[in-house]
């Protein structure tokens, strides 16, 4: 199959993945990104005691009906209790307790009366203003009670949520594993970082952009690694390391040219092709086959290009995979600012930065090329295939980053 649209070949890699199952338990402070696995049951309430909300005195509402600045009334302290500790002492008539912010209620009171409303008095509280029953009151359970369900199966691990995880008393907890991505960049004109750059060379930007881009997104690199154009080379790592993988992500080597390998890389492990070649710019040969039941993803080499296709094409797969819903694709429709002047045939993916409604096309090259003038970009502007130019103010569609 060839000549598909972006949103075919999406749906065809789709149709051969499943969601992760497979769980593991893990420290609660390395949970952020992750998902839940199962229910997450108070097994207290919270707050487990009434508790006061501030500096002051517990005291009955009762006693402080009529109380004013200028008719105080005046209260017998019988004890102090700070947060962390308790109050044995039950406050009858006439009596209080100073308390201070997140310390228990002692029995016997109904309110808190703040400390800049009294005298600050130590053996005896003189009141300067009345309260209701129950203000200044935090109720046992306010926040959630022991037996409820405070997050559920699939909610995704923020700060917010690990807070909450720690107010429950979890250290740990059980999430779904990571999705497992084996990475494979191909080209005899490529080395590492930190290599020596010899003549007719270039350093290795794919394995960075998307691996770090992958892991953003929280899969896990099981094999990260530079290959010559050797397709017996290639097939040989594929095989060696797929039983660990859920997919097999390489870039370079799907066009036509001489050193276009990875054609004869699935013929060599006799995948079953799915496609060949998308209707869209960047990334158009794009090469993806099923083998031993991992999906094959062959990006194009030059730079952009694979770094587009990875947003439109695997992002959506981890999304599902690793039930991320914050992964999924976001389409917004905007005005643009700036032109695009050329001819697009298939649909085309263009630097922008969205902001308030606006999709501002970067100033930088468009070529595939070119990574320098992602820097900045937020988004992906996309410019519908039959068109004949982008111009200042058209509706436009963009894809969130």
């Amino acid at each position: 199959m060839s000549g598909i649209t972006v949103d075919q070949a999406r749906d065809i890699l789709l149709e051969k993945v499943e969601q992760i199952n497979e769980t593991e338990v893990i420290p609660l402070w390395d949970s952020v990104g992750r998902v839940i696995a199962r229910d997450i049951v108070a097994q207290h309430s919270q707050p487990p005691f009434p508790r006061s909300p501030l500096d002051g005195y517990a005291l009955r509402s009762e006693d402080i009906k009529h109380a004013a600045k200028e008719n105080p009334v005046s209260l017998i302290v019988i004890d102090e209790v700070t947060a962390g500790h308790i109050s044995s002492q039950y406050v009858s008539k006439g009596m209080a307790v100073r308390i201070m912010t997140g310390a228990p209620i002692p029995d016997g009171a109904d309110c808190v009366i703040r400390q800049e409303d009294t005298d600050y008095g130590e053996v005896t509280v003189a009141v300067y203003k009345s309260l209701e029953k129950w203000q200044n009151y935090c109720f046992e359970g306010e926040d959630y009670k022991k037996g409820e369900v405070i997050l559920a199966r699939d909610t995704m691990i923020g700060a917010v949520e690990a807070g909450i995880l720690a107010s429950l008393g979890y250290d740990s907890l059980e999430v779904y594993r990571q999705a497992r991505v084996m990475l494979i960049t191909t080209g005899d004109e490529l080395v590492l970082p930190g290599e020596a750059l010899e003549a007719g060379k270039i350093y290795d930007s794919n394995l960075y952009t998307l691996g770090t881009r992958l892991r953003q997104w929280g899969a896990q690199i099981i094999s990260g690694t530079r290959l010559e154009d050797n397709p017996y080379v290639v097939a040989r790592e594929i095989q060696k390391g797929v039983c660990r993988a859920d997919i097999v992500i390489t870039t370079g080597g799907v066009s036509v040219g001489k050193k276009d390998i990875m054609h004869d890389v699935i013929s060599i492990l006799g995948c079953e092709k799915l496609f060949w070649k998308i209707e869209i710019k960047p990334g158009m040969p794009t090469l993806c086959a099923v083998y031993q039941g991992k999906l094959l993803i062959c990006l194009s080499g030059n730079p952009y290009g694979a770094a587009v296709n990875l947003e439109l094409l695997v992002r959506p797969l981890l999304a599902f995979m690793m039930r991320r819903k914050d992964l999924e694709l976001q389409r917004i429709q905007a005005k643009a600012v700036g032109c695009f002047g050329k001819k697009s045939g298939v649909a085309r993916y263009v630097r922008g930065y969205y902001r308030e409604g606006k999709a501002i096309l970067t100033t930088g090259s468009n070529d595939s090329g070119i990574m320098s003038s992602m820097c900045g970009c937020n988004s992906l502007i996309e410019i519908p295939a039959g068109s004949e130019r982008l111009n200042e103010g058209d509706d436009v569609w963009t894809v969130l980053l």
